[in-house]
Formats: C-alpha cells, structure tokens, sequence
C-alpha cells in the first residue's frame, strides 16, 4: 500500500479501536506506533514512540496543564462553587427562569478559576439542581442548563482545551485565553437569552424565584465572589500584563486559591486530598492523549493525507467560508463520537494547516471557533460528557430527558459561532488590542 492509503487504513482501524472501547490514549499510539512500522520500520517505530513518550513528559510548556488543572480541583473541593451560586441566584433569581439564568452566571464564574468542563458541570449542577427542583423546574430544562452552562467551562479563561489548542499549533496561550473573554460572555449571555425567553413562553418550565434586597446581593457579592475577583486578577492579570509565563500563572493561581481557601477554613484535609488525587489522575490522563496523539500525529504526517487534504481544500472551487463550513460540520459529526480534549488533539494536525495556512484564517480565531465547536459535542448524543455528568448528579431523570432539553442551548451555540464567523474582531480584538 502506498502512504495515503496506509494513513486511511489506519484511521479506519482507529475507529474500530474506539467502537471496541479501547481508550482513546492507547488507541492513537498503537495505530501510530504500527503505522510508522509499517511505513519506515520497526525499529524507527520504536525509536520514535520512546523520543515522542519522553519528550512529551518531560515538556516544560506542559507543565502548564497540572497547575490551572490542581487550581480548578481546589476551587472544586473547597466550596468556591456553592458561593458563586448564592451571588448569582439572589441577584437574579427572581426572574423567569431565574435559576436557570443564574446557573450561567455561576458557570462562567466558576469556569474563570477552574478551566474543565466537566468539573464545572459536576459542581453546579450539584448545588442548582436541589434548588431548581425545590422551585418545580421542568426537569428538562434544569438538568440542560446546567449540562450547557458547564461548557461555558472551556471558553471562559483559564481553559484546559485551550492550553492544548495553543501547545498543538505554537500559539501564545495568554492570547487565547484573551481571545476566549468576549465569545464566553456572549455564550453566556445567548444562554440566559435562551432561558429567559423559554420560560416566559411556558411559565411552568421555570417559576420565578424570591426576589432579594439589594442589602444581601451585596452582602453575597462579598461572601462569594471576591475570591474569584482576586484569584482572575493576580493569575490571569498577571499573564495578561506579561509578569507571569502561563506555568508561573496557574502555580500563582494554585497557591492563591490554596491560601484564600485555608485562611478562610473552607479547605480542609481531605478536600486538599481529593483535590491533589483528582489532579494527578486527570493530568495523567491528558499527558497520556497528548502523548498519543503525538505519535499518532507522526504517522498521519508520514502518510502525508493532512498535506493532501490542504491541497484539496485549497484547490477547490469554493470561497474560504464554505470551506470552513464543511471542517467545522466535520468536527460536530466527529464531537459527537469523540471527547472534547482527544478530539483537539487528534484533529488539529490535520485542520489547523487547511484553515490558517491555506485558506488564511486567523490562528485565534480559529482556536475560539474550534473550542466553540467542541463544546457543542459534550452535550450532544451519543457521547455527551457534560450531559452524563448531569445524569450522575441528577440521579433519577432519565437521559433522554436531559438531552431533549438540549435543543434549544445547541441552537444558542450555532448562533454564537455564527456571530463569531460573521464578526471575527469578536475574537481577535482584545488580543490585538492588549
């Protein structure tokens, strides 16, 4: 076989691999390890995998992940989460659908110190879902909005998908991190839209809560959200301003929140545990992906199909947009079958080239698109990951019920990229403006 028609085997192989349940790490070292044996040799094979293995673990600039990774799970455990949640919920709770519309608010707040979506979705939806089910919330349209409110996780900064979208393709994170600042404010804002406008069409899916004086607004603004004032303003500022490297940012961000959170006795022992457990497991999960995805990489590079499919895609006699059009419904299809952070990885030396090099577009915007776009997958069928989170906490609200109330949230994505696609200074004017 010739080196396109190996790289296609070993895509379709891949898929196989993940249909029988393989993890997606092994799945993309193993095609890549006996794809670059079958192209050059064995022994190159092996000595590609040990460089690519080593060199991945012990990376500097991926030192980065574990920090704002450590930083997200100590807001997790110390109840950062459940303070947003009362700051938002008095402010504007009373509302139609105003529990709904303050679980966004929460998610975006909590997603500037945290940086998961998944960690985001677990820890909201474990505080709003009681109260929205205390206020006869159709469940539908709580358990969605928390599941939706939850990828605002990875657009709002610090974003882990964006530390690798910027490590993949040698792009400046704090400028990603910048560029991602007014796509995650307008996300938000469509959704609380979206609410708004779903409830009072149907009082009945979310009654209006108590309406709270401005003395105890301001009294939970103190109690809830000087701390993330603080812990965005010292870590990210500092990235931001040029004083801080993003490893030295996320250890700062790290060490403030360790040192808030103890001062004020709301961390304690076995939350410091849990918090370095999750950590450690969830940063070895990502370095094993990156780690595949490199070799798997190398193999796709060999076959040479990331060159050939930019030179098709240049070569085709559509304007630029339409071809943006058809990466970006490739990586929803694909979204829909791949998690969020795999599916950056594995996709990227292949798209990154076609959109940046050979149709032009800007390396940010794209990066803010792409994230935008895999944020539509975690909460659509089959895989989903936000919503099955939701599924867990929730408990007894089947799945398809969670997933129905989704619809209306996927629609609120589609018009937010739409937005950005239409108006890219959306994206790129506040790095270029910093």
């Amino acid at each position: 076989m010739d080196a396109i028609t190996t790289g296609l085997v070993g895509i379709i192989i891949f898929f196989v691999l993940l249909i029988l349940k393989m993890p997606i790490a092994y799945a993309m070292a193993l095609v890549g390890f006996v794809g670059l044996g079958y192209l050059v040799s064995p022994s190159a094979a092996f000595r590609v995998v040990a460089q690519d293995v080593y060199a991945t673990f012990s990376a500097y600039n991926l030192s980065v992940i574990p920090m704002f990774v450590f930083m997200g799970f100590l807001a997790f455990h110390s109840g950062i989460g459940s303070r947003l949640y009362s700051f938002a919920y008095k402010l504007g709770g009373h509302l139609p659908g105003g529990l709904a519309i303050a679980t966004q608010g929460t998610c975006a707040l909590f997603g500037a110190v945290c940086g998961s979506n998944t960690a985001t979705a677990a820890t909201i939806g474990a505080i709003a879902l009681p109260e929205m089910k205390k206020y006869s919330y159709d469940p539908s349209l709580s358990t969605a909005s928390v599941a939706a409110g939850g990828a605002l996780g990875v657009l709002i900064p610090p974003s882990v998908i964006f530390i690798i979208y910027g490590i993949s393709t040698e792009q400046s994170i704090g400028r990603l991190f910048i560029a991602g600042i007014i796509p995650g404010i307008l996300l938000m804002a469509l959704y609380m839209l979206t609410i708004f406008l779903l409830a009072r069409r149907n009082p009945g899916l979310g009654p209006a809560g108590p309406k709270f004086s401005w003395r105890e607004r301001v009294r939970a603004l103190s109690g809830g959200l000087w701390e993330v004032m603080v812990i965005f303003s010292i870590s990210l500022g500092g990235l931001f301003a040029g004083w801080f490297t993003p490893t030295e940012a996320g250890a700062v961000g790290a060490f403030g929140v360790l040192v808030l959170t103890t001062l004020e006795r709301r961390l304690r022992w076995e939350g410091f545990q849990k918090a370095m457990a999750d950590s450690t497991r969830t940063t070895a999960m990502i370095m094993l992906l990156v780690a595949g995805a490199v070799i798997f990489g190398r193999f796709m590079a060999m076959s040479r199909i990331p060159f050939e499919l930019a030179s098709w895609a240049g070569g085709l006699p559509l304007p630029p947009a339409v071809v943006m059009a058809i990466i970006l419904l490739i990586y929803l299809v694909l979204g829909f079958f791949i998690d969020a952070l795999a599916l950056i990885l594995l996709t990227i030396p292949i798209f990154y080239p076609v959109a940046v090099t050979t149709l032009g577009y800007d390396p940010l915007w794209f990066g803010v698109i792409i994230v935008m776009v895999v944020a539509m997958g975690v909460i659509t069928p089959p895989v989903g990951m936000n919503v099955y989170i939701i599924k867990g906490v929730a408990g007894d609200i089947p799945l398809e019920v969670i997933f129905k109330g989704i619809w209306p949230f996927l629609m609120a994505l589609i018009v937010c990229i739409g937005l950005l696609i239409i108006f890219p200074p959306l994206a790129t004017f506040l790095p270029g403006y910093l």
